[in-house]
């Protein structure tokens, strides 16, 4: 695939979804520091020029995979990640984990399987009308049971083998999934805040991952690479980012606000 001539994202749009603002300065990974611009009111800055670069790098790599036929694996299970991952995972035709990373979901990949058949069954039964047929109580047992299976494994439902390559929304917060593709040698691209370890990451974006609207904004761009990978040139999936002062003092707020947690 070419080389891309412009980035593929703009520090305006970073600074308007509040990608700079890190965690406060006690929270940090010193590794963090080369991607670290300044430190404001406790809290780290993250100077978006190297964000812009990196995000272009991992949009190149998650393209590359995308356009040879590869798997993306989606992953963030914290509460600020759930939807953009779910969102943007089904919208490029790929696969998320955004409600619990079972152990065990890539090394022992047989057995997760054997799960996924099991909620295909289920909803199959459904399907067929055998729900009609069976007792009351046994339904009931039946639906809690796929409501489960579909809670964790919805995602991964019609994933074959093992991704290509992971995407992940904060390392430290996964590290069960980042433990078992170092294991694996699954290639690994992520968004990493001001306290996680970026050489855990092949691909690193260096951002805020605590507030909804820099998480959402930085996995639509992993998602439009597959689109263009795919379909050819992706457009903005969020026509937010791209204009309106408005988002900046809102997103601040949100940003401060997360990291006195």
């Amino acid at each position: 695939m070419e080389e891309r001539n412009m980035s593929v994202i703009s520090m305006k749009q970073l600074l308007e979804a509040g990608v700079h603002f890190g965690h406060q300065t006690r929270r940090w990974n010193p590794k963090m520091a080369p991607y670290i611009y300044t430190e404001r009111n406790g809290i780290y800055i993250i100077d978006l020029q190297k964000s812009v670069g990196k995000v272009d790098e991992a949009y190149q790599a998650v393209s590359d995979i995308a356009a040879e036929g590869g798997t993306i694996l989606f992953v963030g299970t914290k509460k600020q990640a759930q939807d953009a991952i779910k969102t943007e995972a089904e919208r490029c035709g790929m696969f998320y984990v955004n409600e619990r990373w079972l152990g065990g979901m890539l090394t022992n990949f047989k057995t997760i399987k054997s799960r996924v058949a099991r909620l295909k069954e289920i909803e199959a039964m459904a399907e067929d009308g055998t729900f009609d047929v069976l007792p009351k109580k046994e339904v009931i047992k039946l639906k809690k049971e796929w409501e489960k299976l579909e809670k964790n494994l919805g995602g991964i439902k019609e994933m074959k083998r093992l991704p290509d390559a992971i995407f992940i929304v904060d390392p430290k917060k996964e590290r069960i999934c980042v433990q078992e593709a170092h294991t694996l040698g699954i290639p690994l691209i992520g968004i990493a805040d001001t306290n996680c370890d970026p050489e855990e990451l092949d691909y690193v974006i260096p951002g805020n991952d605590d507030a909804i609207r820099a998480v959402k904004l930085i996995v639509s761009k992993m998602a439009d690479a597959v689109v263009e990978a795919n379909q050819g040139a992706a457009e903005y999936s969020e026509e937010e980012y791209a204009e309106g002062e408005e988002a900046y003092d809102e997103t601040a707020e949100e940003a401060e606000e997360t990291v006195e947690a």
